[in-house]
């Protein structure tokens, strides 16, 4: 599938052997408690331009894929345009790239490279530490958090998904993009159950452990007409992919004066 793809070098880091489950706080944590516990363990690994694959990657087989996306869209910054127009935009992409009978978006992230942005907007900076936004158990409670109990309990017997939704919010990306690992590369024992502490409850995601044998990949200059589909949780056992790691790394590719990175990623529930 990669055969003699343009590929660049760069640091990922993931999580180093630990006995004890990982700990991530989204808030200042109190008084002598880390931000997050388990210590990193960069490794130096090698990323591909998935824009080259002979056969586009697919969400349910590398568990990403890449669709072109057009959008209205005027400012990704007002919430208010956000919910309702971004939102319904994706509901239709997902159920156009997937099937699904129904999508539910639960929540988004508005991230940026430049401090500068992050201090004036109040969102948040790139995740440059290898992880999965769900895990077996967080993806599925995340059906009963956001239907009523009846439908809930009718819609755990069949197939749900998480899928994020992530796009370039200004021109193409320059500095700290994404990388995604092939799904299908990840070992079960490779994900370390993580909890992730918010002020008012505790989710579950999933930190990773290196293993050589996984398969990293980007896409260059990711343009803002463009969506990145990526596969965080999938109720199947059967083979089709269930998790996809990622990170935000720096390419040491990026030209001098590059603009930072500034996205968005939504999360929706699929329902097929």
């Amino acid at each position: 599938m990669s055969h003699a793809l343009p590929t660049t070098e760069a640091v990922l880091n993931y999580l180093a052997p630990t006995n004890a489950k990982p700990v991530s706080y989204t808030f200042q944590p109190p008084d002598g408690v880390p931000q997050r516990s388990g210590r990193p363990e960069p490794r130096r690994v090698a990323i591909q331009d998935a824009r080259k694959l002979v056969d586009a990657a697919q969400l349910d087989v590398e568990g990403f894929a890449l669709v072109p996306h057009p959008t209205a869209v005027w400012n990704f910054l007002d919430d208010s345009e956000v919910r309702t127009v971004y939102y319904r935009e994706v509901e239709a992409l997902l159920k156009a790239a997937t099937g699904a009978e129904k999508v539910v978006i639960f929540d988004h992230t508005l991230r940026s490279g430049s401090a500068e942005q992050r201090e004036k907007s109040g969102v948040r900076e790139p995740v440059r530490s290898v992880h999965n936004d769900y895990t077996a158990l967080s993806g599925r409670r995340r059906v009963s958090d956001h239907l009523p109990p009846a439908e809930a309990e009718r819609r755990l017997k069949r197939r749900h998904a998480v899928v994020n939704v992530w796009r370039s919010i200004r021109g193409p990306v320059e500095a700290t993009p994404l990388a995604v690992c092939d799904a299908r590369s990840i070992r079960p024992d490779d994900l370390v159950a993580t909890d992730l502490v918010y002020p008012d409850r505790v989710g579950e995601v999933y930190s990773v452990r290196y293993n050589p044998a996984h398969r990293w990949f980007f896409y260059s200059g990711l343009r803002r007409d463009e969506a990145l589909l990526i596969k965080t949780y999938d109720s199947l056992e059967d083979g089709t992919a269930r998790f996809s790691a990622h990170s935000a790394f720096d390419d040491p590719g990026t030209p001098i004066g590059a603009a930072p990175r500034e996205s968005i990623e939504v999360r929706a529930l699929v329902f097929f």
